[in-house]
């Protein structure tokens, strides 16, 4: 059995995790710099990783996170199951401010930032039909009732590219699609999760109603930012309700996201560079590094 080893990213308003016997640490990833230092500590015996997406005080805008590095780094450290904390914006009545939506699907609307560890001199494909896993979304659910956190299992996240919101038009068509949250950052970071082979989950934690809303234009930007602060803090509570009950050896994947690449690259491995390899290293190291007859 494998150790597990549960991380977290941090969205907006969502900078820091207190933990028990923490230390930050930099990790050098062959993809460039992520976010910010990683917060490694424990949650009652439980290894947990913190990183900030935009880093502390949010210098880093959705287009411009290096997600290739911060899905390097979390791998590096040897996180196995990975929850992402994400602001967003409802598209549905039901999904208020305040609430947690428990991704199940995206769509993926970015178009400026690289979407794959893979490339020229080493091609892979994975699946992403269903993008999340679905045990480790049954544990973070379990950890929103145990909490008393308004949530809601299941949703449609839309990935804009930002960093502008969305024109009323889009929100409505948007809204039209069957999307039910929008945000900014969880593509390509699931894709590369998935990659990466590491299980993920998405929490969107809605801040407002798009512009859709007929009453979004009466919102102000303090209102927001209160029910932000309040998200952050039940996001906390959540993280630490989680980790408290959270398997202390990996549970396999039911869809396999933690094997995704057994069969996924397609380049002959006399044929593929070595430098990507290289760079390879952590991410698929568990494929590439296996002997074959």
């Amino acid at each position: 059995m494998t150790k597990a080893v549960l991380g977290i990213i941090g969205g907006s308003g969502f900078y820091d995790l207190p933990l028990e016997n923490a230390r930050q640490e930099r990790i050098e990833s062959p993809w460039g710099e992520p976010s910010d230092a990683l917060t490694i500590g424990e949650v009652d015996g439980l290894t947990v990783v913190f990183l900030p997406r935009h880093g502390k005080g949010h210098r880093i805008s959705p287009s411009d996170i290096n997600y290739r590095a911060n899905i390097d780094v979390l791998k590096r450290a040897g996180v196995t199951d990975l929850v992402s904390v994400s602001a967003c914006g409802s598209f549905r009545e039901h999904m208020a401010p305040g609430t947690f939506v428990l991704v199940d699907q995206f769509i993926d609307r970015t178009f400026a930032r690289p979407k794959s560890f893979f490339g020229k001199g080493c091609v892979a494909h994975v699946s992403v039909a269903e993008p999340v896993s679905p045990r480790l979304v049954e544990r973070v659910a379990a950890a929103a009732r145990a909490e008393g956190i308004p949530h809601h299992v299941g949703g449609t996240y839309l990935a804009m590219e930002g960093p502008q919101f969305s024109t009323m038009a889009e929100s409505k068509m948007y809204r039209e699609w069957g999307c039910d949250v929008i945000g900014m950052t969880n593509m390509p970071e699931a894709k590369l999760a998935r990659e990466a082979e590491i299980c993920y989950s998405t929490v969107a934690m809605v801040t407002d109603f798009d512009s859709w809303h007929p009453d979004h234009g009466a919102v102000e930007i303090t209102q927001i930012i209160n029910v932000m602060k309040a998200n952050t803090d039940n996001a906390r509570r959540l993280v630490h309700r989680l980790a408290k009950d959270f398997p202390r050896e990996h549970e396999p994947c039911p869809i396999g996201s933690d094997r995704a690449l057994e069969y996924a690259i397609m380049t002959a491995p006399e044929l593929r560079d070595p430098a990507l390899v290289k760079k390879l290293d952590a991410v698929a190291g568990r494929v590439l590094n296996r002997k074959t007859d």
